[in-house]
């Protein structure tokens, strides 16, 4: 059974700093690619920042470009997201994402839970 467990959310000022951390736990053979995706309530989930294992190849929203920052550890199988400079509108709630992920299951996505990011104006 693959797990992906979010920390790091919270509520901060805007042109604060919150750092996300999603780990994937489990027998896993490889993972694709992992991410973070987010939700405001009424809004579609939209995409953040997803980055490949392999080649650590990222791709960002435009509306995050140059604020947040997508890492991974491929000894701990977790993805970091480092948010600086937030606005108001970051405001969400942020779900982790592995993509092509194989394990004992099959290959498949997983989402994390999800963790709320609040950022106060």
């Amino acid at each position: 059974q693959v797990q992906l467990v979010e920390s790091g959310g919270g509520l901060v000022q805007a042109g604060g700093s919150l750092r996300l951390s999603c780990a994937a736990s489990g027998t896993i053979f490889s993972i694709n690619a992992m991410g973070w995706y987010r939700q405001a309530p009424g809004k579609q989930r939209e995409l953040v920042a997803t980055i490949t294992r392999d080649r650590g190849i990222t791709n960002y929203a435009d509306s995050v470009k140059g604020r947040f920052t997508i890492s991974r550890d491929n000894t701990k199988n977790t993805v970091y997201l480092q948010m600086n400079s937030l606005k108001p509108e970051d405001t969400s709630v942020y779900y982790c994402n592995g993509n092509g992920i194989v394990s004992l299951g099959g290959r498949r996505d997983y989402w994390g839970q999800g963790t709320q990011v609040t950022v106060s104006s």
